[in-house]
């Protein structure tokens, strides 16, 4: 199979936390009535995205670039765990105050990789904050004592957000996505999450929504000032166009805006996700031209000829480092 633009169906996922913004603002499409996240790039066991033009038009994405060859993926693939997990959230309400695993912890519980990952803020309403990490002051065993007394205010640390914000989350910063807020995530492809407090909510069956304490309290530490950054940007050579929003040992993302038609000068050796955060735009390469509006993905192989982009929008771009 030759190597071009793969535009990619979105995953629609469920959650008590979502809202419609993306059916009603991205044309999402789901059996049920709220869709709490759109996974945009997703190559998992019975969560592959669906390829939705050219040669492959109708087969998964997995099957697709087995065919390619693992080179159209990344240096070193071998086919058993995708690099990427890519998602847009809406968080009508609050999800969860959570953390996740580094790698060594995620083998040893026999949960593949861990998790890291980075958040663009496409909307947020007035007054919409994040949960960001302990808040100053605060260890570990400070947290572990407020979070058997159920005291979770004063030891998490909250932050105000608006459109266009950019968050990083190492694998081990306490992290919550807040109420009315639309985001890109990027991040690495792991789905272990380990709640520590959820609201007290309830499922659609009445049941409380499991916790994770034990493990949250293995994984979860504080960060001084400026160590996030520094794990955000530890590769400094850049890969990708546009704004350099993260260079990590995991993933490379950019910013780019898109005025007219011009070259699009992506990694020869690995893959390039590039998703649409507004207006319209056209990616071509091999000889497949893509018609793309706010929310729609495409998938560059490793090896796509001479691609290029034109129309004006803006576009997030990932890949894998």
């Amino acid at each position: 199979m030759k190597r071009y633009p793969l535009k990619l169906s979105g995953i629609p996922k469920q959650a008590i936390w979502g809202g419609t913004r993306l059916m009603r603002d991205y044309g999402k499409k789901a059996e049920f009535d709220a869709i709490a996240e759109s996974w945009e790039l997703s190559v998992r066991d019975g969560a592959t995205n669906l390829v939705e033009n050219g040669e492959g038009a109708g087969r998964p994405l997995s099957e697709c670039l087995n065919e390619m060859g693992f080179d159209a993926v990344a240096p070193g693939y071998d086919g058993k765990v995708f690099p990427l997990l890519i998602k847009l959230i809406d968080a009508e309400s609050p999800l969860s105050v959570q953390v996740h695993p580094d790698d060594d912890y995620a083998k040893a519980k026999g949960v593949g990789n861990g998790k890291t990952e980075m958040w663009v803020v496409i909307d947020a309403k007035p007054g919409a904050e994040l949960v960001m990490g302990l808040a100053d002051g605060v260890n570990r065993a400070g947290f572990s004592i407020a979070v058997a007394e159920k005291r979770f205010e004063g030891v998490m640390k909250r932050v105000p957000v608006k459109s266009g914000d950019v968050f990083f989350i190492p694998s081990g910063m306490l992290h919550a996505i807040g109420g009315g807020i639309l985001i890109a995530e990027v991040q690495q492809n792991c789905d272990t999450t380990y709640r520590v407090w959820d609201y007290d909510r309830r499922d659609k069956d009445g049941n409380l929504r499991p916790l994770h304490i034990k493990e949250a309290l293995d994984v979860v530490r504080p960060f001084a000032e400026g160590e996030c950054d520094a794990i955000r940007f530890e590769n400094k050579t850049a890969l990708l166009p546009g704004k350099s929003l993260a260079n990590c040992r995991y993933f490379e993302v950019s910013r780019l805006a898109v005025s007219g038609k011009s070259d699009f000068p992506v990694p020869s050796d690995r893959f390039t996700h590039l998703l649409v955060l507004d207006g319209s735009v056209t990616v071509a390469g091999s000889g497949e031209t893509v018609e793309c509006r706010a929310g729609d993905s495409v998938l560059l192989p490793a090896g796509t000829e001479k691609p290029t982009l034109d129309g004006n929008g803006t576009v997030l771009l990932s890949c894998p480092k």
